[in-house]
């Protein structure tokens, strides 16, 4: 059965836990984060506000300018027009998706506008509340996870692994 809110919080009251971690499960728990948190409860490891910067691309990639971290280039769309506009500027190929989405579902790589104009018409509802992102797709890239605990001065690294799908 899905994860709810409301069973999370059945949980809590019945448990009385010290916090809740919501870096495991996808995106159920990261979306009902911020909710559990507006109901009293700790949220352990990621803060909400860790797990918005991360997903929300304007804020991360300002974050990214900042440290002068390079990426590749990037843009959102609300509809076709700008979705074209976009693609047009990042270059193709490039990696479209729904914002707000970390997981790779509803991911697809555009070689041309055909295929950008194809992906548009069956995305998830696209809005100005709903934009798609639009990354350059990187060919031949590799993808890694990097696993780190931090207590606020020394960091551990637990784990790299190396995604085995085609990057995106």
């Amino acid at each position: 059965e899905p994860l709810t809110l409301e069973d999370v919080l059945n949980i809590c009251d019945q448990e009385k836990p010290d916090g809740v971690i919501v870096s495991f499960g996808g995106q159920t728990p990261l979306k009902i984060a911020k909710a559990l948190e507006a109901n009293g409860v700790r949220i352990l490891g990621t803060s909400t506000e860790g797990i918005d910067l991360a997903e929300d691309r304007k804020r991360f990639g300002k974050l990214l300018d900042e440290l002068k971290i390079p990426c590749p280039p990037y843009g959102t769309a609300s509809n076709l027009d700008e979705a074209l506009a976009t693609s047009a500027t990042v270059g193709y190929p490039v990696l479209v998706r729904p914002s707000y989405v970390l997981g790779g579902r509803a991911m697809e790589i555009c070689y041309d506008d055909v295929a950008l104009r194809e992906y548009m018409e069956k995305a998830v509802n696209v809005s100005p509340e709903h934009p798609v992102l639009i990354d350059r797709f990187l060919e031949d890239a590799f993808e890694f996870d990097v696993d780190a605990v931090c207590d606020g001065r020394e960091v551990f690294i637990g784990g790299v692994m190396q995604h085995i799908e085609e990057a995106g």
